[in-house]
């Protein structure tokens, strides 16, 4: 403004001068013009005191909340003000993403506690019986193992995407390996092992899939007291691996909410040390790997877990 009067002035006097007009003309337009810009500098100044009271009043009183803001005094400020809603809303959504990935973690934390409590009071007894076992000891302290590596899983699974190294894998080869591991388990249960090599190949990440086979397996062993596990490939519809058994089976209205987070169902119930975190984790797993899983059961029949291994293909751009 005091630029803009600077300039008028310039110009009234060209003008003046090239008009050969007396100079108290000119002097007495200049004290006018001076005093209507002190008026509104007073002014101006005036608001910009409130102003910076409301602002700092807004800044005391931050908190979750946006504060209020004054009303803007044009369309730059509006367009800055904007600009702040935009990024507070951005901000909350990214404070409701991790309280609600913190609270995700810190339930399953919980039930993984809970869990694994169980073996480990189990080998606090054979120990002070005085006759402990030594085969239920190592199938107490695999059991550990399961449930150490499963909470592993989960934390890694929370960024899973930076953690994929996908290759071709011998499928047969992968199966062994989890069969292997748990081999000593379906000696101690007497449980017998059908497994006919798949003769397939697969694009995976071999450390991931083993875990999903792994978590099956577990839960077939977990739920078949007495019978056989089995693993076949089929090709029609569509490639799959089975993964069935002769177990205790699922109700039929838990069938719609396996892998849920948290959802243990009637056998959950019954198996007071399950959690349900074993499915939920194969669900997240297989989803990010392009894999699918379907569960079919009957009570008293046994369980059947068939994983599409067709990878649906990339759309060329």
């Amino acid at each position: 403004m005091i630029l803009a009067a600077l300039g008028t002035a310039a110009l009234f006097g060209g003008v003046f001068s090239l008009y050969q007009l007396p100079q108290e003309a000119f002097l007495y337009a200049l004290l006018l013009d001076f005093c209507f810009l002190a008026v509104l500098l007073c002014l101006q100044y005036l608001a910009y005191r409130r102003r910076r009271r409301l602002l700092a009043g807004a800044k005391q009183s931050i908190s979750m909340l946006p504060p209020p803001l004054p009303p803007p005094a044009d369309g730059l400020e509006a367009d800055y003000q904007a600009l702040l809603s935009t990024l507070e809303e951005s901000r909350a959504a990214a404070i409701r993403q991790k309280q609600a990935a913190l609270f995700e973690l810190s339930e399953s934390y919980s039930l993984w506690a809970h869990q694994i409590k169980t073996p480990i009071a189990a080998m606090h007894l054979l120990l002070q019986s005085g006759e402990a076992d030594p085969e239920e000891l190592l199938e107490q302290l695999f059991s550990i193992e399961q449930y150490v590596d499963m909470a592993l899983g989960f934390v890694r699974a929370q960024s899973l995407s930076g953690d994929l190294l996908l290759r071709r894998y011998d499928l047969d080869t992968l199966l062994r390996q989890s069969v292997r591991k748990f081999s000593r388990l379906f000696i101690r249960k007497k449980i017998s092992l059908h497994f006919a090599p798949t003769h397939m190949q697969i694009l995976t990440d071999e450390k991931w899939f083993r875990f999903v086979v792994e978590q099956l397996l577990s839960n077939a062993l977990k739920y078949t007291p007495q019978g056989s596990i089995s693993l076949y490939a089929e090709a029609v519809p569509s490639r799959a691996l089975v993964i069935e058994d002769t177990g205790i089976g699922i109700a039929p209205e838990d069938l719609p909410r396996l892998g849920e987070r948290g959802f243990t169902g009637y056998n959950g119930r019954i198996e007071q040390k399950s959690t349900g975190l074993g499915l939920y984790l194969c669900r997240r797993i297989l989803s990010r790997l392009s894999l699918s899983m379907e569960i079919t059961s009957a009570v008293g029949q046994g369980t059947r877990v068939r994983i599409g291994l067709d990878i649906p293909p990339l759309e060329a751009e």
